[in-house]
């Protein structure tokens, strides 16, 4: 799999997320076999570039490359200028955002409303490219199906993007009505492979080995992004590669591996957010983690009411030397279906 000049290891990427997918997440689930990451949506309004939040999310200190940055609005220049500040920082692969269904993003016709537009949404890819082409910086640009049953364009819109220089398309098998209900569909992402010549990845409901290889064969996609099957869970990234790779499945992680995971992955939330947003930040990834585990919603509820780190970890470390003693492997969790998030 390769993205302009870049060769990744595999073909499972991260989805970017967001208020999820930040620097230590994303180095998590590239730990546990993901091949490529991409940024939470950074905003091309250059007046919040300096914020807190938008430093955060920029912040790719140690990552392994390539550094991908996605970047999210509706005005060709601005998305641009926002292009050239990223890869003035770093940023290694520019991706746009067509797919987030967030109503916030798309009432300022962002996001996935951009799809509504598509005269716009060209324009911004030719304003992108012409900034990014220049310097070696690949392109790339995440969509759903369309806005609505009634309005499902992605073959037309990626055939247009395509021809616009995008180096890589990822599909999310929504309309943007649809949010995260209902099921995703992978007849629309099979009719955007088969329409363009450049990579194609498969999204949306990816929750298993098994499910992975059933939208791969439907597909043809020569990629899978999983966004909300890795939250709580980021090693599904390794057991789908191995299935891929030998037709059998792994079986599920030491349960002190899974510790040491969440406890490394703590320490690098806390060293990004600082001690006081840190702790109250992390408890998200604490309850997707043990949501589904034996005494997991029981603690949960006492975990939110901890806020000191060292106590956070402290807890976390001994649920888990508890749970061991009962499980030496994890026992098998839910997928987490029922988790929303803003999947760009």
């Amino acid at each position: 799999m390769q993205i302009g000049p870049f060769v990744l290891p595999n073909r499972l990427f991260v989805a970017p997320m967001a208020g999820v997918t930040d620097r230590p997440f994303r180095q998590l689930c590239r730990q546990l076999g993901a091949g490529y990451a991409v940024s939470e949506m950074v905003t091309s309004r250059r007046d919040l570039w300096a914020s807190l939040k938008t430093s955060r999310r920029a912040d790719h200190s140690g990552e392994p490359g390539p550094i991908a940055v996605q970047i999210a609005g509706t005005d060709a220049a601005m998305m641009a200028e926002a292009a050239a500040y990223n890869i003035d920082r770093g940023a290694q692969i520019i991706d746009i955002n067509m797919g987030c269904p967030a109503k916030k993003v798309c009432s300022k016709w962002a996001g996935s409303a951009l799809m509504r537009d598509e005269s716009l949404a060209i324009a911004i890819v030719d304003a992108v490219v012409a900034v990014a082409a220049p310097r070696g910086v690949p392109v790339t640009l995440k969509m759903r199906t369309g806005w609505s049953a009634a309005e499902r364009n992605a073959v037309a819109l990626a055939r247009a993007a395509a021809d616009a220089g995008i180096a890589m398309l990822t599909v999310h098998g929504r309309t943007r009505e649809q949010g995260y209900t209902g099921v995703a569909e992978y007849d629309t992402v099979a009719a955007v492979k088969a329409a363009v010549r450049v990579p194609v990845v498969a999204n949306g409901d990816i929750d298993s080995p098994a499910k992975a290889l059933a939208v791969l064969k439907h597909t043809g996609a020569d990629a899978l992004m999983i966004g909300r099957a890795a939250m709580g869970r980021p090693w599904i990234f390794r057991e789908i590669a191995h299935f891929l790779d030998t037709g059998h499945s792994l079986p599920p992680p030491a349960t002190r591996e899974v510790r040491q995971w969440l406890v490394d992955h703590l320490q690098a939330h806390y060293a990004l957010y600082g001690e006081h947003t840190g702790v109250r930040s992390a408890r998200k990834h604490i309850g997707w983690a043990v949501r589904a585990l034996p005494g997991g919603e029981d603690f949960r509820r006492a975990m939110n009411g901890i806020d000191d780190v060292d106590a956070q970890v402290a807890a976390v470390a001994g649920f888990f030397d508890a749970l061991a003693q009962q499980h030496r492997l994890l026992p098998r969790a839910a997928a987490n279906d029922d988790l929303i998030a803003l999947e760009a």
